[in-house]
């Protein structure tokens, strides 16, 4: 049985996301748990809650027991970018990227 959780729209890029998501694929929760609460990258916790919510579906919609529970599937994709602008010297303007990206988490047996 596998369950899923996702998060559209996160203000990470996913590049940054990718180096997150590489450190928990295949593992068991419990193990992805705890790599993601020690990592220091700002990805790590954003992904730790999308995990959390797939362990939390499967309990709640599937009934499947915690400690059995692997992080089979993990993928981040790119989201929109917003551009903003900031000025500079002489009446001109530099674009700044904003990138998103969607995080999807799949966890099952």
């Amino acid at each position: 049985m596998e369950t899923n959780a996702s998060l559209r729209g996160v203000r990470l890029s996913a590049q940054k996301g990718r180096l997150v998501a590489d450190l928990v694929r295949g593992k068991p929760v419990e193990q992805a748990l705890n790599v993601l609460s020690f990592s220091p990258k700002k990805g790590a916790q954003i992904v730790r809650k999308v995990v959390e919510s797939a362990i939390a579906n499967a309990e709640h919609n599937d009934g499947a027991d915690i400690d059995t529970l692997k992080v089979t599937r993990i993928h981040v994709e790119q989201g929109t970018v917003l551009k903003r602008f900031t000025a500079r010297a002489k009446g001109r303007g530099n674009r700044i990227s904003k990138p998103t990206c969607h995080i999807y988490v799949t966890v099952g047996n």
